[in-house]
């Protein structure tokens, strides 16, 4: 099985675990804050759902692109980049949603923040090179 082969397997799983379990998910992400987020493919238009941890500060809901500390941006950002119309999934309720990409001075008060949080992120910017994308999730 291919590495993307396991991945898609363990985001089913997490996904099916979400939602019978009104968005809580046990194992290595109990505790976590998660959001299911629904995406268009940028060049196939395709919808994926991708399990991703958020952060909810200052009334806005956050995620952010770590990829798992990969030193390469996850597939749904690019996505997002294209079309930022997406669904949300978050506990028991959906709603569409306008993706924004944060920069500068915002990006890293909310990516410190989630490192604090969570600090699998701070390990995450640690490991890469590249600026993590974080994403506000404003529900439309």
């Amino acid at each position: 099985m291919s590495e993307n082969d396991q991945r898609q397997n363990w985001n089913r799983q997490i996904i099916e675990e979400f939602r019978a379990n009104d968005g809580v998910v046990g194992g290595p992400f109990e505790g976590v804050p998660l959001v299911l987020l629904h995406t268009h493919g940028a060049k196939s238009g395709v919808e994926h759902v991708n399990p991703l941890a958020r952060l909810d500060l200052d009334g806005r809901v956050y995620v952010f692109g770590s990829n798992g500390g990969r030193d390469m941006n996850p597939g749904w950002y690019y996505n997002v980049k294209a079309d930022p119309q997406v669904t949300v999934e978050l506990d028991t309720r959906s709603f569409a949603a306008h993706a924004s990409v944060l920069e500068g001075a915002d990006r890293d008060r909310v990516y410190a923040e989630m490192a604090t949080r969570q600090p699998a992120f701070a390990d995450y910017a640690a490991r890469v090179p590249r600026v993590i994308p974080v994403i506000a999730l404003d529900e439309a």
